[in-house]
């Protein structure tokens, strides 16, 4: 059953799309009545970056199906590397916005998990991460290794140029550097910089 409800004029469907691992895709549809569709990101799993970007194909082409048009993807921390493996894979949106996007994904992994984390999946089969203001999730040997072996570098260096990259960052997030959109900026070809000055991960202070 479809479920809608009007908000801010607006309505909103749910959208339950199938992917191709016989799992659910469910997501809110903010009709605004046009054919132009703009896509965000979903709830958090820790690795699978280009399944999930595969999943974002999915999505896509439900859309295009309905006759509509994709004309940019949205991506925040991990989404924004999804985002971007999306991009270089399929290029078909040729706008794509990197929200506080992480270069190097080896880095922030011990922050997160811990000294001594390889040592101790391996022995426990997962860790499980609990962080007072952010989802719990797990973290399992496959997902980390996922992520140790997804090349964030040369995924950039293959991406179209036609495919126009705006990156945003926080100046104060310290978990991911602004360092890592330097480097997004001077890899990606068409691509073009924001600094937001004192924003943190969520920009709880810099909304408007």
């Amino acid at each position: 059953m479809a479920l809608s409800a009007k908000i801010l004029g607006f309505e909103q469907k749910r959208v339950v799309i199938p992917n191709k691992h016989g799992e659910k895709l469910v997501g809110i549809l903010h009709d605004s009545e046009t054919k132009q569709i703009v896509i965000f990101d979903g709830s958090f799993q820790y690795g699978y970056y280009w399944r999930e970007a595969d999943d974002l194909h999915v999505v896509t082409q439900h859309f295009h199906g309905l006759n509509c048009r994709v004309t940019a993807i949205v991506g925040h921390g991990k989404g924004a590397g999804v985002m971007l493996l999306y991009a270089l894979k399929y290029n078909d949106v040729k706008t794509v916005v990197n929200i506080s996007g992480r270069y190097h994904l080896k880095a922030g992994i011990e922050e997160r998990l811990g000294k001594n984390y390889m040592e101790r999946i391996k022995e426990d089969g997962f860790i499980d991460v609990k962080k007072p203001g952010s989802p719990n999730y797990r973290v399992t040997v496959e997902s980390l290794l996922d992520r140790l072996d997804t090349n964030m570098h040369e995924a950039c260096l293959r991406i179209d140029i036609k495919c126009r990259v705006l990156t945003v960052h926080g100046s104060s997030y310290t978990v991911i550097s602004v360092e890592d959109a330097f480097q997004f900026a001077q890899i990606l070809p068409n691509h073009t910089l924001h600094i937001v000055e004192g924003a943190d991960h969520p920009y709880t202070n810099h909304q408007n």
